[in-house]
């Protein structure tokens, strides 16, 4: 039995195996032994488990006939009663395995929904950081709009780093667009002012809630063209 499952559910087969070992080896041993069974007897010494169904040949053969019923009965009282006995640990053996099966299947479940990418749920990380745009941009807070204009016009550089427009400011990219190919380029200019606007003037800056609605639409209708965003 060396090198078995050292876990719960492991131990019992061993109890198991222990058990059989107990009731089909080692009684009928002791009863061969205890009505001195010659040596030459085929039951002497027995090297496998006897079965259940071949306890009474082995009895006809290990006691006198004045002796067989009794220890006949007392046998099956005491398979019964190992059978009782066995009933309440068999069950709670399934029991564990159930339990146990159903934990490792939340475990892997939860590891796998851990190990999943944003990619993976069908949510580009560009649509996350619009929706937190948009979060911002619908708060009662100044501070959250202005971060939401900032973090829009972050978001369209890169969208013109995609399309190939290169240069050190965003201005510097928006002027070697092709407006054949880039029908919202005028919104984008608009939204890119407000947002230099507010990298210039700060908090100083009064802006209000329709601002911020045109502006983050002004976004909007550039990153849609390009299926940035849904």
């Amino acid at each position: 039995m060396e090198g078995g499952d050292t876990t719960l559910i492991g131990a019992f087969p061993e109890g198991f195996w222990f058990f059989g070992e107990v009731l089909f080896r080692w009684v009928p041993a002791t009863i061969i032994g205890l009505l001195n069974i010659s040596s030459d007897s085929s039951i002497a010494n027995l090297q496998a488990p006897v079965a259940f169904w071949d306890v009474p040949a082995l009895l006809t053969q290990a006691s006198s006939p004045s002796n067989y019923k009794s220890i006949l009965e007392g046998w099956f009282a005491f398979s019964l009663f190992s059978i009782a006995i066995s009933l309440p640990f068999l069950a709670l053996t399934i029991y564990c395995w159930i339990r146990i099966s159903q934990i490792r299947r939340r475990e892997r479940l939860a590891y796998h929904a851990a190990q999943r990418t944003v990619a993976v749920r069908d949510i580009p990380r560009t649509q996350l950081r619009w929706n937190r745009v948009e979060e911002q941009a619908g708060s009662s807070n100044p501070e959250s709009w202005r971060l939401a204009i900032l973090e829009a016009d972050i978001m369209l550089s890169e969208l013109l780093d995609i399309q190939g427009y290169k240069g050190e400011t965003i201005a510097d990219k928006m002027k070697q667009v092709d407006r054949a190919k880039f029908n919202s380029i005028d919104d984008a200019w608009e939204a890119h002012k407000i947002r230099n606007r507010i990298a210039h003037e700060g908090t100083k800056l009064d802006l209000t809630p329709r601002d911020v609605r045109n502006a983050i639409g002004l976004y909007r209708r550039a990153f849609k063209e390009f299926k940035y965003i849904e």
